[in-house]
Order: structure tokens, then sequence, then C-alpha cells
């Protein structure tokens, strides 16, 4: 046999190993040809890849189709706790997975809308899957928070946005800065905004979408970081180990230790290397290497985006400058910080391509999309998982307070409010909702300037209002900014401190039936008036209210058959209760002559009582008269038996009335009692006129210490009663203790708006106690002259208080001022309230009781004569 030639084993060697032999010539092969044909298969994995990003893409937009709004506002009193907001953000991790199994996990999110665009400072919104509103409606922050369902935004395009998606940077594992929640975590976001302008089209918004965190990617996380940190531990051992045996050799070879070699008794040991024991790799702990990312509770993923738009050119950018400091707030060991890169002065990120369309995409349908860093812990979010709260300073808007604009009979003005940004406007409340109005501060803080601001205002509106000072310093102040040819038909002036040699007064018949007004409603307004003036009720001074009561009742039947006989001429003043009461004959005449317009019972104590009454019980009624007629001004204004002042006239006519009582003594007390309950009675008329065709009227009471000494329970009355007769009242008045009880409780209960001016600690305290002591007392104290702390009622709901700085006329209305034109207004003032020289009316009042007497007579049947010597009383 040929030993050259292949044995049976080898034969089968070959045999086997043929196969294997072409299995690997044609992964060669292959291999080659994908080499050479590498396009097709990048081809292939790129369809696929389209086909599957198209198909989730649908899904997802399917999903996200189904998403509800809601918005959360929270009250002035919301302060939610740690506990509380935590368990609104499981919550909202809860409800991002209430999907339908087939939604992607870009649809399985919730989101957080921040947005700023001139209609609030700072609007809360949540959207979500639709199958978690029933979870995402009931919150746990209590009655505090009002959800309700909101509807979708539409945005009109601006000129310039700029867009941004936030990062985490740092340490991966390390969590955010712990911020406190007072003051409010938003409030750095708050004041980033609070210089928007809706006019300008600025628009801000912040969008936080919560996904929860996948168990997967979460443990590929894990091992990431895990191998991440074993890499670095084992680094280091052999860095250190290098370090340790460069400084082992570095000893060794140094000419110190040769020396110590040589030196000692061993110097063969010295030719032997010392051994180096390597550093052993520290043990990885997990807690420690994974940081937040250890425990699989409360671990989110979320995804930050924010757009400003606005259409002037830099405001977009410059506000998103400002919400990039703010989110700084919130950074630690990691911060939020924006993607994407810079070049020298331009930064290329969202706004660019090719972000730029995948930015639009998930701010348009809601899909959350976060980048690998962004994995944080619910309780790193606190700060963002709740609407502001009390201890958050929100600026006031346009919005949400009006601006001022003259001549809007819809506004009235309040002060002046310096915005965040430095800029000051006018702002107002609406007429309709400013129902009662009180202003509390010291002498010369600015509180009556600031009532005159806003009754001028009103006035050029072309509304009504009458203005009672007592001082008479407002009248002379106001002039020159209402000698106005619109305005001075309109102005009427009582001006009873008599000033000059022979002033010119107006006049007023209480007792007066020539207008139209209900007998008995007179009769009531006047004894009620007494009776508050000098303090009678029915159980001091029963008596005197029966005698007055009975008399005025007497002196009204008379003036209604006057003025029915037409002859007004001839009605009674209240100056004449004296002959009533004292002279038999004029007595005999008026009964005789009225009796069938006055009840029996009114007729038989006449009969029955009045006789058995002794002379020295008449003195207690005729007293207070006996002063009224003892001052020429007050026995003037009210001795003519035809006045000219009619305020249930002038409510609707809109007039413009100024009363200056001219003092504060006893008699003066008792006028100002008299006009005051003239006024309740006349707006309490105006039930006889439908609601809605009531014009409404504004009285503006300074001075209330003064006016309410006179007649407390009627001011009282005006703040409870007279919003039902669109008679508005406004009263200011130095100290908030000093007025009575009734009337005090009465204002602060009702007032739509509260202001207050610098001043004592102990002034100022009742005040700030309605605001719940913010301010404090010691902030309101300290302020500046003519700066005011003012809430009000905008939309029913209550805004403030906050500092506004008073107006003042020579400022805020420099361009209405008159000066040249104020004799005119003096003129058509007097001449509007039929004011006549005080000797004339004088003269007039003198000779009253004739023509009344001479009235009677003529209408009654049995003739009577009064001496001269009985009418000089008068």
């Amino acid at each position: 046999m040929d030993s050259a030639a292949p044995s049976v084993t080898d034969r089968a060697d070959v045999t086997a190993a043929g196969p294997v032999l072409g299995l690997v010539t044609s992964l060669v092969d292959a291999a080659d040809w994908l080499y050479d044909h590498w396009y097709l298969f990048a081809l292939a994995i790129a369809v696929f890849w389209s086909v599957g990003e198209w198909v989730v893409r649908r899904l997802a937009g399917k999903a996200s189709a189904e998403r509800m709004a809601l918005e959360l506002v929270s009250n002035r009193h919301f302060d939610p706790s740690l506990e509380e907001i935590f368990r609104r953000g499981v919550q909202l991790a809860r409800a991002s997975t209430a999907m339908p199994w087939w939604a992607p996990r870009r649809s399985k999110a919730v989101q957080i809308r921040l947005r700023a665009d001139g209609s609030a400072p700072l609007r809360y919104r949540v959207e979500g899957p639709a199958g978690g509103e029933r979870l995402l409606s009931i919150t746990p922050f209590g009655p505090d928070i009002t959800v309700n369902r909101a509807r979708p935004i539409v945005d009109k395009p601006r000129t310039h946005t700029v867009r941004a998606e936030f990062i985490l940077r740092g340490k991966l594992i390390s969590p955010l800065r712990v911020v406190p929640l007072n003051p409010d975590p938003l409030q750095p976001l708050v004041d980033a905004v609070a210089d928007l302008r809706a006019e300008l089209g600025d628009l801000a918004e912040i969008r936080l979408d919560i996904q929860r965190a996948p168990k997967w990617v979460l443990r590929a996380r894990r091992l990431q970081l895990l191998s991440a940190a074993r890499r670095s531990e084992r680094r280091e051992s052999q860095r250190a180990a290098r370090w340790l045996r460069q400084d082992a050799s570095g000893i060794e070879d140094s000419l110190g230790f040769q020396l110590q070699q040589l030196l000692s008794d061993n110097p063969g040991s010295g030719n032997s290397r010392r051994l180096v024991m390597p550093p052993v790799p520290r043990r990885v702990e997990p807690a420690e290497a994974l940081g937040k990312l250890a425990e699989d509770d409360h671990l989110v993923r979320v995804q930050l985006l924010v757009m400003c738009a606005s259409n002037t050119e830099g405001r977009a950018e410059a506000r998103l400058a400002q919400l990039q400091a703010a989110f700084d707030v919130f950074g630690g060991r990691s911060r939020w910080a924006m993607r994407g890169w810079r070049l020298g002065p331009w930064r290329f990120g969202a706004d660019h391509w090719p972000t730029r369309r995948g930015f639009a995409r998930r701010w348009n349908l809601g899909h959350c999309q976060p980048p690998r860093a962004n994995w944080v812990r619910l309780d790193e979010l606190c700060g963002l998982l709740k609407p502001p709260t009390t201890h958050c300073r929100l600026p006031v808007l346009a919005g949400d307070l009006p601006t001022f604009a003259f001549g809007e009979c819809e506004l009235l003005l309040q002060g002046i409010y310096r915005g965040p940004d430095g800029r000051e406007r006018l702002v107002a409340t609406y007429a309709e909702e400013t129902l009662f109005e009180v202003g509390v501060g010291k002498a010369g803080g600015g509180k009556t300037e600031r009532a005159l601001a806003q009754a001028i205002g009103w006035a050029h509106a072309g509304g009504g209002l009458i203005f009672v000072d007592p001082h008479r310093d407002s009248w002379p102040r106001a002039t020159p900014f209402l000698a106005h040819d619109t305005l001075m038909p309109r102005i009427a002036l009582i001006d009873l401190n008599g000033l000059g040699p022979n002033p010119r007064i107006s006049s007023w018949n209480p007792l007066a039936m020539h207008q139209g007004q209900t007998a008995h409603e007179v009769v009531e307004a006047i004894a009620d008036a007494y009776a508050s003036a000098l303090a009678w009720d029915d159980a001091t001074a029963p008596r005197a209210l029966t005698i007055l009561t009975a008399a005025l009742a007497v002196l009204v039947a008379v003036n209604e058959a006057a003025c029915q006989a037409g002859q007004p001429e001839g009605q009674a003043t209240i100056f004449h209760v004296r002959a009533l009461l004292t002279d038999a004959g004029f007595r005999k005449a008026a009964l005789t002559t009225v009796a069938g317009r006055l009840d029996e019972e009114t007729l038989s104590w006449w009969k029955s009582v009045f006789p058995t009454l002794p002379p020295e019980a008449f003195a207690v009624v005729l007293n207070p008269i006996a002063r009224l007629a003892a001052n020429p001004v007050t026995r003037a204004f009210l001795g003519q038996p035809v006045g000219v002042y009619n305020i249930r006239a002038a409510m609707d006519s809109k007039m413009i009335v100024w009363i200056c009582p001219g003092g504060n003594g006893p008699t003066d007390r008792l006028l100002t009692a008299l006009l005051a309950r003239d006024l309740l009675r006349a707006a309490r008329s105006r039930r006889d006129t439908p609601e809605e065709k009531r014009v409404p009227f504004r009285p503006y009471f300074d001075e209330l210490i003064t006016l309410t000494g006179a007649a407390p329970e009627t001011i009282a009355a005006m703040f409870e009663d007279l919003r039902k007769y669109r008679c508005h009242i406004h009263g200011m008045t130095q100290l908030l203790a000093r007025l009575p009880a009734a009337v005090r409780l009465s204002l602060v209960q009702n007032a739509s708006t509260l202001a207050t001016t610098a001043g004592s600690k102990s002034a100022v305290a009742p005040i700030t106690a309605e605001w719940g002591d913010s301010p404090s007392p010691d902030r309101v104290a300290t302020m500046d002259r003519f700066e005011h702390y003012v809430s009000m009622n905008v939309h029913g709901r209550r805004i403030g208080p906050i500092q506004l700085r008073g107006p003042h006329l020579d400022d805020v209305f420099a361009d209405q001022a008159r000066p040249r034109e104020v004799p005119a207004l003096e003129r058509a003032a007097q001449a509007n309230a039929g004011a006549l020289p005080l000797d004339q009316l004088t003269d007039r009042a003198a000779q009253q009781l004739d023509r009344v007497v001479a009235f009677l007579a003529d209408h009654s049947p049995a003739a009577v004569h009064l001496t001269k010597e009985e009418n000089e009383w008068t």
C-alpha cells in the first residue's frame, strides 16, 4: 500500500470538516456581501424604524386626543402641608397610567401647565388621560382649592417666540434642592412673569410632564450606574496602587535611604526591593452608587418645556432668561439647565433644527419623551405640584384690577399702583361692585383727597353724588376740577357756614309735601332724626316722642292740604311746632282744618290726652327747635315753606350736591341728623321704581365721627339697606374705634372696599385684623404719607390688600383743572341750590306763620285770629 495514500480516518476528517468549512465560507461571503451592500441593510433598518415610529405616533396621537384638562384655583388661605402635596404627586403619577393598553408610553403622562398671559398672575392647569379625571378632580388640598373643568386654550400667533427644554445637569443620582414652602417655591416663577404685559402680546408657559418610570428602563439604568461605579472604583484603586509604587520607588532611590543602608548592620538587605501591596478596590454600596434611584417608590421621569412669546422684539428672550434664573432656585448638586449648546452669541436648542419639530409635536400633543437624565422623586417636585399658596406674593395685573379711564362710567378710581417693573397705572374697581367703601387714616394722610378724586372722576363720567363735609375744605379743593360747562347745570352747593356779610343760603322744609312725599314717612324721618340726635328712645323719653310725633302729624297734614289746595306757600315749617303746642287758637284751626286727614287715634290723643299735659312737658320738645331758630342760618334754611333741596330728585337726575353743615355743635348735630334721615327716607322711597331703572347714586361722608355723632343709627341703616336702592355709601374717618358700635359693625361687614393710610398701631389694628394681619399693623403704621393699603372686590373676588399711592388731584386731573371758571361754578352751584341772601330768607321765615294762619283761616270752618304778640316767637 502506498504510504502517501490517505487513510480512512483522514478521509472521514475531511468529510466532517466540509460542512463546517462551507458554513464559515458562507458566513464570510454574507459578511462580505453586507459590507459591500451596507446601504441596503441600513435602508431596511430605517424603513422598519420609520414604520414603527409612524405607528407609535398615530397611536399616541389618538390617545392624546382623549385627554382632559382641569384648572385649579387657590384662595388666599391655601396653605398645604408637605404630606398633602406629596399625596397629590402620587395621584398625578397614578393618573398618568389611566390609558388604554395599546397607548404608547409617550402618551402616558400627566401634564402640569403654569401659564401667564395677562388673565391671571399664574394659571395652574392639570392635563392628563380622560380616564384619570375622577382621580385628579378630587384633591387632598381641601376646600381651599377649586377644581374646574378647563376648556382648550387657543393662542393667537405672536411675532416673536422662543422655546426651551430643561434637563437635569450634575450628578444623575443627586436630588434637587429641597425648597421650603414658605416662601412659596413658585414665587421665583411668579416674579419672573410679574411684569408681563398682555397689551404687548406677552405670554409665558411652563409645562411639566410627569411619567411613571418603566421598570425595565430603571433596572437598566441601575445596572449602568453600578457598573460605572465599579469601574470608577477599580480605576481609583489602580491609580492609588500606581502612586503607591511610585512613592515606594522614590523612597528607595533617594540619597537618604542609600546612606541609611550603608550605615546599617545588614547592608545586604538593601539589595532587594520592598514588596508593595496594592490597595483592594472598595466594595460599591448600591445605596451610595444609585442615590435617589435606589428605591422604586415614587420615582418618576419628567419633561420640562418652556415657551415665551411676545409681539415686541426682545421681550420673549428676556422672559425666558428670567424663567431660567427662576429655576436656579431648585438647583443643588443637580440643577435644571437648558438643553442645547452654545457657539459664541448663538444658542442651538429647541428653537432650531433638528429638535424644533420634535419640540412642537410634544408641545401640541402633550407627549412625554424625557431625556435620559430626568429622573426625580416626587418629593423633589413638591414646589410644582400645587397652585400658589398663601405665602406667594401675586402681582396685580390689568385683568385682575382694571385700569382707570377718565370718563368711563363703569369704573371708580382707587389709586396709583406701582407694578413689579416700576410702571405706575391708575387702577379702579367696577362701579356696580363697589357697594360701600370705608377709608381710615390719620389727618392729612390723604383719605379725603382720594375720595375727592374718586368723586370727581365719577361726576365727569355722568354719575350723581352727594358730598357731605362738615368742614367745607373739600369744596374749594374740588371746584377747579368741576368747573366745566357740562357739569355746572348738575352741581348744587348747600353751604350753611354763613361766610361773608350777607351769605347766600339754600332752603329746605323737612315737612313740605309739594314734592310728593308720603306723609307718614316724613313724620317718621323727622321724629327718628330728633330721637337719634337727642338720644331719645321709648324708655328714656316716651312722652317727648309722643308729643313730637303728634305735632308733626298735624303739621304734615296741614302742608298736604295746602299743596292740594294749590297754595304751597302756606305750608308750615318745623318752627311751627311751638305754635301748635302753645297757641290754642292756632291749634284749634289746624286740627279743624285737617281733622279729616288724621286717623282716629291721633285725633283722640289731641282731644283727650293733650289737655292733661302740663306746660313744662313741652320744653324738652321745644328747646332743640328754639336753638335752631336762634341761629339765623338754620332759621333761614329750615324756615321756608317751599324748599329747593330735594335729595330724591337729585338722586334721579344725577345731581352733584355738596353739603357743608357748618359745625359739630348740638344744633349742627340736629340739622345733620335731619339731613341724614331724609337721605335714608329718600333712598328707601325708590322702591316705587323698578330696580333696573334706579339711577346709581353715591353719598360721600367725610368725617364720619362727626356725622355719626348726630345720627348713628341712621348711618348704620344706610350701610345696611341702601345697596338695595343703588345708593352706595363712601365713608371716611380718622379712627374706626371712635365710631358707634352699630355703625362700625355695619360698615366693616358690608364694605366692598376697605382702605387705610398710615396711623398709630392701635388705630389701624381693626382694619388689618379684617385682613388677617397681613399686612401687619407695624407695616401699615410706618407707611409714607398718601400711601394706602386697599382691599377691593373685582369680579366677585377680593383683590388685595395691596399698596396704592393716593391720587393727587393736581396730578391725576391736571388736564381738567379750570381755575378761571371757579367763580362761574360758584354762581351756578348756588343758583341750582336756590340760594338767596340770608336777610331775604330771614324776613320770609319771620312772616311764614302769618301765611300759614291765613291759609288755615281760608280753609277752616272757624276763623282763627292770632295777635301779633303770639307770632313774635318766630
